[in-house]
């Protein structure tokens, strides 16, 4: 079962690194870039390209892990193709695939990705769909290899899941950007607050995030909220956020 990934980046490096040291042989990389199709290529040590033209047309699956945008067009200029295509999407509906090939499917693992951090897959949840019967039980077949958690997903609920996943994961990182701003300003460490992050994290697993919310807004604390909002008034946007924040977990 031969693989090529299309995209090089965080997903597509740690996909094709799990895929690699669970015995898929990956037989090539594409990147618009050669820099970075050599990097990946470099590091699973397989051919790469960065020419469309040149991407394999004989692999059985490719995984296609690139930007959102970028994908229809990729797909306009692809060789034909008689493997199985996946994206790795949250957002982008299976049948992005439609017109391009008759076999496509998605294989989307909810986790966030850099490529300086190596993630296991194990515990990621895994979410799955293909155009055919058969093809999405060889989807299961390998998802299941690299994760202990694979469901199948529509793509009407996959977009929904993705939209829960930017709330949940990068618009939390924003705003942990923020707070470190906040206190580089003060010569305070950023460290400082990792225990807080830490327990805020791990409370969830036993409670429902609506019972676990403290803090000035729940409890309408207004003195506090108010000095906050003072002490923000140089920098308006990350004043507009506390007060549309503090607003919506008041109401």
């Amino acid at each position: 079962m031969n693989i090529v990934l299309i995209g090089a980046g965080n997903v597509a490096t740690q996909l094709g690194t799990a895929l690699q040291e669970k015995g898929f042989p990956i037989v090539q990389v594409y990147s618009h870039t050669l820099a970075s199709a050599k990097s990946l290529g470099s590091q699973l040590q397989v051919d790469y390209t960065n020419q469309i033209k040149a991407i394999r047309t004989d692999a059985d699956i490719y995984f296609f892990a690139v930007k959102d945008s970028v994908l229809p067009e990729i797909l306009k200029s692809l060789p034909a193709l008689s493997g199985l295509l996946v994206h790795t999407a949250g957002s982008i509906p299976m049948d992005v695939f439609a017109g391009y090939s008759g076999r496509y499917g998605v294989l989307y693992p909810l986790q966030t990705f850099s490529k300086s951090r190596k993630i296991s897959l194990d515990t990621v949840p895994l979410f799955i769909e293909a155009n055919h019967p058969a093809d999405e039980n060889l989807l299961e077949e390998i998802a299941l290899s690299l994760s202990n958690r694979v469901i199948r997903l529509t793509s009407e609920k996959r977009k929904h899941l993705h939209l829960a996943a930017v709330f949940a994961c990068n618009f939390t990182n924003h705003l942990y950007a923020t707070a470190a701003q906040i206190l580089e300003e003060q010569d305070l460490p950023w460290d400082v607050l990792l225990p807080l992050i830490e327990e805020t994290a791990a409370k969830v697993k036993d409670l429902h995030p609506k019972e676990a919310q403290t803090g000035p807004a729940v409890r309408y604390d207004k003195n506090v909220i108010d000095k906050h909002l003072a002490m923000l008034k140089n920098d308006p946007g990350q004043q507009e956020i506390y007060r549309m924040l503090s607003q919506s977990i008041r109401n």
